[in-house]
């Protein structure tokens, strides 16, 4: 894969607890306490395009996938975003 003339290997970024997407195909990663955010997060689940790795814990961040799936995490939108910004930042220094 190729992205501004640099050749990359599909990156996996932790969501916690053992769960990991493509970090390429990520769109946004928010907070779910908007009313917005929770109709999203409704919508997909009633179109079947609602992936949840919370492993029965409170829902902390909603990832948007660029298949148009949502991913639900347990662990904070700013963590999730700080390990994407470290993930691209050592994926741009190679």
């Amino acid at each position: 894969m190729k992205e501004k003339g640099v050749t990359m290997e599909p990156s996996l970024l932790n969501i916690g607890f053992g769960s990991t997407v493509v970090a390429h195909r990520i769109v946004s990663i928010v907070s779910p306490n908007s009313a917005p955010m929770k109709r999203l997060k409704d919508e997909a689940k009633n179109e079947k395009r609602l992936i949840d790795a919370t492993h029965g814990r409170r829902t902390r961040s909603i990832i948007v996938m660029d298949s148009n799936h949502v991913v639900l995490s347990a662990i904070q939108a700013e963590t999730i975003s700080q390990r994407y910004s470290m993930l691209r930042g050592t994926q741009q220094g190679q």
